[in-house]
């Protein structure tokens, strides 16, 4: 039997939703050992001089504990 933990992370790109999803996933995976899966909990945009400056995501990383 294993137990898993869910943690809040937030993430951000200037090219894409897609690529702060990855690079979120790709610097939880330096902290965290056992990364199981992720859910995406919302997508925002900053916006500067009326154009998309980052593409931002809020996600839901789910780990195993260790024994």
């Amino acid at each position: 039997m294993s137990v898993a933990r869910v943690t809040e992370i937030s993430a951000t790109s200037k090219k894409s939703f897609e690529d702060a999803v990855v690079a979120g996933i790709e610097r939880a995976t330096e902290t965290l050992e056992e990364v199981q899966g992720a859910w995406i909990d919302g997508f925002k945009v900053d916006v500067k001089d009326g154009k998309i400056d980052q593409y931002r995501v809020n996600m839901k990383v789910t780990f195993v504990l260790k024994k």
